[in-house]
């Protein structure tokens, strides 16, 4: 997921997105505390995606 994907969202879908990933990120924490994770790559493209949703959301709140 790119920010320029992201700049163009209202702050709603924005926040809806976050929660969604925040769920993800969540689950694949879970899935490789358990060994079942076998791409350790996804949970820092979830990281990621997450902080650049929260850089949208910062530059619509201003």
């Amino acid at each position: 997921m790119k920010y320029s994907d992201l700049a163009d969202k209202s702050s709603l879908e924005l926040k809806a997105l976050l929660k969604t990933k925040k769920t993800e990120l969540f689950t694949l924490k879970i899935k490789q505390k358990m060994m079942q994770l076998t791409n350790n790559n996804e949970l820092t493209v979830a990281k990621k995606d997450i902080a650049r949703i929260n850089t949208a959301l910062n530059a619509v709140a201003n």
